[in-house]
């Protein structure tokens, strides 16, 4: 009688609701601190690698000029100039391209829960992305790299159901085999000795050389409209071209966030304290080895004791290992944020940078920004006015500003201004922006 009673209880019982299946914006609530403070801690040195390359003109300087300008640094240029090349370049935009793929795996497990799929609402924030970032690209900054991340991005929705297996070790092929491939095939006519390859190889850098010379007098000394003719051109008659070469490493680092993600490394950052331990340990030490490695071939070079012409094969073994130098110094800076926040007073030390991580898109926009106004010649004109030191003391002083500007921004706002525009695209309407006009848990359908 009782099963029978309960049987008919059961029958007559509305059902439960179904969860959401809708497309939805992350809340705060399920926010990580842990990743936004990740994000604005890879913010902060990403900066520091466009101040000390872009936008204070070193990389557009040839070999003969470069010496020349910088052939007298004090020992503390000296010093900065070693730290970039051992702890900086490199080693942030691989911080970043990893959390943007683990960025993928958080979306993606929230569709997983709501029984939803992630392709069409995440190939529409794609899309948004790549507009920005080609205006962002060819408008302000051609070092842009919103336009690259989408476009690579949808490469995520062919791994997204492989193994976890398979994602590593397509991840090592793409970062570490790939470049190596893609040097060869474009360098094989040379190596094959092909008549008339070496004369339109040395054409080619020539053509290269002078095109950085009138990107660097655009830069310095042009207007805003120079600045973008010059910079398209550079854009795509060179830069994009040797940027490519990276594509499949952006990739692999992409794979690294989804693997990341999947296994909820972040989410459950306590459970998994001694593999962050390892990390630590492994990649310092491979870091440090290959970086050193990679200083002490360049200062080879630089000091003639080794030429080019010499030692044609060495480009292509140093590839990897520059490569292993830089997931090796990201992943002991991931390893050591994410083992310092399991400590209360260095979560709340360490958590000052969330809120710039929290609006990643709006503070790495706003970098060019700032860039661009201090440094180009329709703005103040700094370029080539500081030292190594000095042009990492603007970015961390200018960093700091962003700090400041991102507490005061998301204590009234639910989103950065990128974001929010993204987020509205994405989801099909303008979503609630300054905070109360929905509830904190609140749910914004698509």
């Amino acid at each position: 009688m009782r099963i029978a009673a309960l049987a008919r209880m059961t029958s007559t019982t509305s059902p439960a609701p179904a969860a959401p299946t809708e497309a939805q914006p992350i809340e705060a609530a399920e926010r990580l601190p842990l990743l936004d403070t990740l994000r604005g801690f890879a913010l902060c040195g990403v900066f520091m690698a466009n101040v000390y390359l872009w936008f204070s003109g070193r990389m557009f300087l040839s070999r003969v000029q470069y010496e020349a300008a910088y052939k007298d640094p004090s020992w503390l240029d000296s010093v900065s100039n070693y730290m970039f090349s051992v702890l900086i370049g490199g080693r942030f935009i691989t911080l970043f391209s990893f959390l943007f793929g683990l960025g993928f795996a958080v979306q993606l497990g929230r569709a997983e829960r709501r029984g939803a799929s992630v392709v069409p609402v995440y190939a529409r924030r794609l899309t948004v992305m790549l507009l920005l970032g080609l205006a962002h690209l060819f408008l302000l900054f051609q070092g842009d790299i919103v336009s690259t991340y989408a476009l690579l991005g949808f490469t995520l929705l062919v791994f997204h159901r492989r193994a976890d297996r398979t994602l590593l070790l397509w991840a090592t092929a793409l970062i570490f085999l790939a470049p190596v491939l893609e040097n060869v095939a474009l360098r094989l006519p040379q190596l094959l000795g092909t008549p008339g390859a070496e004369e339109a190889a040395k054409a080619s850098a020539e053509r290269a050389s002078a095109l950085r010379a009138q990107v660097l007098e655009a830069f310095m000394h042009g207007s805003w409209p120079d600045t973008v003719r010059v910079g398209a051109a550079y854009y795509l008659g060179d830069l994009g071209r040797n940027l490519s070469v990276y594509f499949p490493v952006i990739v692999g680092r992409f794979l690294l966030g989804l693997w990341a993600g999947r296994r909820r490394l972040f989410h459950d950052a306590s459970q998994h304290l001694p593999f962050f331990r390892r990390l630590l340990a492994w990649g310092l030490g491979l870091g440090l080895l290959a970086s050193g490695l990679g200083v002490l071939v360049g200062q080879l070079f630089s000091r003639k004791v080794l030429q080019p012409e010499s030692v044609p094969w060495l480009p292509f073994a140093m590839s990897p290992v520059r490569h292993l130098g830089e997931m090796g110094i990201a992943a002991a800076y991931v390893a050591i944020i994410t083992l310092l926040f399991q400590r209360e007073a260095w979560r709340r030390c360490l958590s000052v940078l969330a809120p710039v991580g929290h609006m990643a898109l709006t503070n790495y926009l706003l970098e060019s920004v700032l860039g661009v106004a201090l440094f180009y010649g329709y703005g103040l004109g700094w370029m080539h006015t500081f030292g190594s030191a000095a042009q990492f003391a603007v970015a961390l002083a200018l960093f700091s500003l962003q700090v400041v500007f991102s507490h005061l921004w998301l204590a009234r706002f639910r989103f950065g201004p990128a974001e929010w525009v993204t987020r509205s695209l994405t989801y099909g309407r303008a979503q609630p922006m300054r905070r109360g006009a929905v509830p904190e848990d609140g749910v914004v359908n698509a």
